[in-house]
C-alpha cells in the first residue's frame, strides 16, 4: 500500500487535507520542504497547485515532471521573499537543530496571510510524555534516547557536509506554538489525524490530573502576572490552556498544525516586553 493511502502514515492525512482544500490550493505556489520522495509535491501538482519541491537530499525525489532543488534550511531556502502562498513542512521540524530560525526562514518566503502547514510526531500526547519521564526516549521499551548510533539518519559527505539528524529535536505543541508565534505565525487550526492506542488507554487515568494541573497553573499566572492587562492574559494563557487540555492532542499520534503568517518575523520583537530589568538598573 502506498504511504498516501495508508491511514497509519501522516501522508494519508496530508493527502486528505489537500483534497478537501483543493479549491484553495488550485493556482497557489506551494513550497514543499522537505519534499522527500515527492508524494506531496505530486499531489499538489494533481490538484492544480504550482509545486516547488526542495530537500536536503533531492537524490531521493521520485515524482516525474517535477524538479527537486537541493536546499538547506540553515543556509536559507533559495526562494525570494514573500514569493509562495503556502509552505508545507512535512515531518521536517523535528530534524532541524535551530527551529526558531528555521521558522523565521519559513516566514521570510511566505506571503502575508500565507499558510505554513507543519506535521511532526506528536511529542505532546500522553504516551510521549510518560516515555520521556521514564527514559527520555521517544518510545519507552522500544527506542533508545537520542544518541549518535541511532539518531543520524543520513550523512553523505560526498554530497553535503550537513548531517540529516533523526528525531533529536522532537517538539511538543506548546514549544511549537511559541516559536511559531515569535517567528510571526499564529495557529489557524489543529488538524486531528489518528489516535495513538497507548495514549487512548492512558487518557481516562491521566486526563483529570492534566486538566487540574493546567487549570491551577492558568489561574495562578492570571493572578500573579501584573505586567499585562486581563484581556491579553486571557487571550494568550487561554490558548495555552486549551492546547494543554485538548483531548485530540493528548491522544493524537501526530501534530498537524496549520499556521497563518500574521507578521513579518523581523517585526515581532517590537511588540515584545522584557521580563527582566534593563541592563545597568537595580
Amino acid at each position: 500500500m502506498k504511504y498516501e493511502d495508508n491511514p497509519k502514515s501522516i501522508k494519508y492525512y496530508v493527502k486528505r487535507y489537500l483534497l478537501a482544500n483543493r479549491d484553495f490550493y488550485t493556482g497557489k505556489k506551494v513550497l514543499d520542504f522537505p519534499a522527500g520522495n515527492g508524494v506531496t509535491s505530486g499531489l499538489l501538482k494533481d490538484i492544480g497547485a504550482t509545486a516547488i519541491p526542495m530537500d536536503l537530499f533531492p537524490e531521493y525525489f521520485e515524482t516525474e515532471g517535477l524538479h527537486c532543488t537541493r536546499a538547506n534550511i540553515r543556509e536559507g531556502l533559495p526562494v525570494a521573499d514573500k514569493s509562495v502562498d503556502v509552505l508545507i513542512c512535512q515531518e521536517g521540524i523535528e530534524h532541524f537543530s535551530d527551529q526558531y530560525n528555521a521558522l523565521r526562514e519559513c516566514n521570510r518566503v511566505i506571503k502575508d496571510k500565507g499558510i505554513l502547514l507543519i506535521t511532526t510526531p506528536n511529542y505532546s500526547n500522553i504516551q510521549a510524555r510518560l516515555s520521556y519521564m521514564l527514559t527520555e526516549s521517544e518510545r519507552f521499551n522500544s527506542i533508545m534516547p537520542p544518541n549518535e548510533l541511532d539518531s543520524i539518519w543520513m550523512s553523505k559527505q560526498e554530497i553535503t557536509q550537513e548531517i540529516y539528524f533523526g528525531h533529536i529535536f522532537l517538539i511538543g505543541i506548546q514549544k511549537l506554538r511559541v516559536l511559531a508565534k515569535l517567528a510571526g505565525f499564529r495557529i489557524k487550526k489543529c488538524h486531528f489525524t489518528r489516535r495513538k492506542s497507548t495514549s487512548t488507554i492512558l487518557f481516562p487515568f491521566f486526563y483529570p490530573f492534566i486538566y487540574l494541573s493546567s487549570w491551577i497553573t492558568y489561574k495562578k499566572n492570571m493572578r500573579k502576572n501584573t505586567d499585562y492587562d486581563e484581556a491579553t492574559k486571557k487571550e494568550i494563557y487561554g490558548e495555552i490552556f486549551s492546547l494543554a487540555v485538548n483531548p485530540k492532542i493528548l491522544v493524537g499520534a501526530d501534530l498537524m498544525i496549520e499556521f497563518e503568517k500574521e507578521n513579518d518575523a523581523e517585526n515581532v520583537a517590537a511588540g515584545l516586553r522584557s521580563m527582566h530589568k534593563e541592563f545597568g538598573r537595580t
